[in-house]
């Protein structure tokens, strides 16, 4: 069988939550599958972070956009490669294409109302969902299966698509084994000192869409710090500070910038040491389908508070605080207990380990393998009839 993934953005150098998703798979089908043919179809950029082995080949092309790139140069280019199933892994995949075609919906955030998550002050994202609205709907009728990575989010597409269930699969996210307790006190002073981190830190990965609830974060921190005699600085990555000045200036904090500390985009790499170091992980998603961090925060033996929504309960289990999002008070009170309760903090540690470990790539990999040969088989069938 040779078998075609779209992995459009692996190459380019800030990665995203699918770009990772989409990576690990592909480091563990490497792995567990030496049978089948693959192609890994690629947007060619400066981060070559998959290397072409004996049954593995890389073919990279571009286009002016994505939407181009998608639906007109990716279905001609697989159908040239010969490949027997296509596997577009980010949400949305060809709409004509002559391929079967496998497709990982991540979520239906887009097809939601407005009001339910909040829409982006970021033209890209804007954009982005206007592309998802458009396309997802036909594609997903189209496709011969469809993976989705919580049991949350295959409710969520059942409400919003009229889809037989049959065809809709669940496949965890795994963790990867980079994500653990460092030991090397060396390279924990260095990625501090790259980043120039506090010594002592409460890690909020932010950015602009506001599903992320950077609202409710800094109202919650500014409670905290209102009610604390030890301030422990807050850092949010990936967030710029003329975004962070205004979010501030509306919610009438621009006091709470002192205590703020801005890296900016950390690569995936330098991640697990950035999760060391800190003393606490906030994930108080307004909406998730997932939530990977929250399981790589776990690993690296740091505690976590997290959500009591959408998909957050189900990959934290009870190893995290999960608080309403939208309750800044319970959230500040969360952040002070896990900061001041040892005992607290120890055993949702020993619980964080135990939840990380139920969650490998390796496993993720095998499953979609099996979706594969399923397909794969399916069409043979189809085609004897």
């Amino acid at each position: 069988m040779k078998i075609g993934i779209e992995g459009q953005r692996l190459f380019r150098k800030n990665k995203h939550g699918m770009d990772f998703v989409t990576l690990e798979l592909i480091h563990g089908l490497q792995q567990i599958d030496r049978r089948n043919e693959y192609v890994i179809f690629i947007q060619p950029d400066s981060d070559i972070c998959i290397e072409e082995i004996a049954n593995f080949k890389i073919q990279a092309f571009s286009s002016l956009a994505y939407p181009a790139w998608e639906q007109w140069a990716l279905p001609r280019i697989a159908a040239k490669e010969r490949v027997d199933i296509l596997h577009c892994t980010s949400n949305t995949a060809p709409i004509w294409s002559s391929i079967p075609q496998i497709l990982t919906l991540h979520d239906v955030i887009f097809l939601e109302k407005p009001q339910t998550t909040g829409s982006s002050k970021n033209w890209y994202q804007r954009f982005g969902n206007q592309y998802r609205k458009a396309i997802v709907p036909t594609v997903a009728q189209r496709c011969q299966m469809i993976i989705t990575v919580s049991n949350y989010e295959r409710e969520q597409i059942l409400k919003t698509l009229p889809l037989p269930q049959g065809k809709l699969k669940v496949v965890y996210n795994g963790v990867s084994r980079r994500f653990k307790q460092i030991q090397n006190k060396r390279e924990l002073i260095n990625i501090k000192e790259k980043y120039r981190l506090p010594k002592k830190f409460i890690l909020f990965l932010g950015n602009t869409d506001l599903k992320k609830n950077l609202k409710g974060v800094l109202l919650a921190y500014s409670i905290f710090v209102e009610n604390s005699e030890t301030v422990i600085q807050l850092v949010i990555v990936d967030l710029k500070q003329k975004y962070l000045s205004e979010v501030l200036k509306e919610l009438n904090l621009p006091g709470l910038q002192e205590h703020i500390v801005l890296p900016g985009y950390i690569p995936n790499r330098d991640l697990p040491a950035v999760y060391n170091l800190s003393d606490l992980f906030l994930y108080p998603s307004l909406r998730e389908s997932f939530g990977l961090p929250v399981l790589e925060a776990m690993a690296c033996g740091v505690p976590v508070i997290a959500s009591n929504t959408s998909s957050m309960p189900e990959v934290a289990g009870d190893a995290a605080l999960l608080v309403d999002p939208k309750d800044a008070l319970l959230l500040a009170n969360d952040i002070g207990a896990m900061l001041s309760h040892n005992n607290l903090r120890q055993r949702m540690i020993r619980k964080g380990f135990r939840q990380a470990e139920r969650f490998s790539w390796q496993n993720t990999a095998e499953q979609v393998l099996q979706i594969y040969e399923n397909t794969s088989k399916s069409r043979v069938t189809r085609m004897a009839a």
